[in-house]
């Protein structure tokens, strides 16, 4: 029996966008379910638990900051940003909010569509060889449960900040060039885009309790990449 497609998400209120975007992805085979304001989209994730939310900067009411910013708060899935043209702003502020990537209106379907690939494949977790977790002072790693702790406390990541985090870790010791992360863990059609390479460390960073001035685990090697320290 063939696996189902995963379920998404689209949030805009706007029916022509809201339209499209739902038949180009039903054409790919994808569930979808809509949603035209913030707070219906809020409900919706925490009852439909949808893969990935398609998420418009622009709505009256709660806006897709507010709503993406309001996720993160209970719950790890993965976001879809669409922004206005021209306004980098909104980029960088969607992913400070914890969106996992982004695409610039207008835009066109195979960009989207390619976009939702890549955002899906990093939310599937590979199968792995039994290991033992990874320690480093008060964090650990569990990579048979995919399950990240700092000292008595669960640290909720995103698929993209949990791979970013094992791909450090599992290299402890060595300096990881940005464009290897970025291939590795975005795809290799993102090579270049360190803003959100950037923001993605360093909400990582925040989460699991590291001082970027004075970093316990990750550090930044200007022009280089990241390192996280051998424990």
């Amino acid at each position: 029996m063939p696996q189902r497609k995963p379920l998404i998400l689209v949030v805009d209120d706007d029916p022509g966008i809201l339209k499209l975007v739902t038949l180009n992805l039903e054409l790919e085979g994808y569930q979808v379910v809509t949603a035209s304001d913030g707070k219906t989209a809020l409900e919706m994730i925490e009852n439909e638990q949808p893969t990935l939310v398609i998420l418009d900067v622009m709505m009256p009411g709660l806006d897709g900051f507010q709503v993406c910013e309001r996720v993160r708060q209970f719950s790890d899935v993965s976001i879809l940003m669409l922004t206005a043209k021209g306004r980098s702003e909104d980029v960088i502020n969607g992913l400070n909010k914890g969106a996992d990537d982004y695409v610039v209106k207008p835009f066109s379907s195979d960009e989207l569509l390619a976009r939702v690939r890549a955002i899906l494949r990093r939310a599937r977790f590979p199968e792995e060889m039994p290991q033992p977790p990874f320690v480093s002072g008060d964090l650990v790693i569990d990579f048979a449960q995919h399950r990240v702790t700092s000292g008595p406390d669960e640290v909720l990541l995103t698929p993209t900040e949990y791979r970013i985090l094992c791909l450090l870790a599992r290299n402890a010791g060595k300096a990881i060039t940005q464009d290897h992360l970025l291939s590795e863990v975005w795809g290799q059609e993102y090579c270049g885009d360190t803003h959100i390479l950037q923001v993605a460390v360093a909400r990582l960073r925040k989460k699991i309790g590291e001082d970027a001035g004075n970093p316990k685990y990750i550090i930044t090697r200007p022009g280089i990449g990241y390192v996280f320290k051998k424990p």
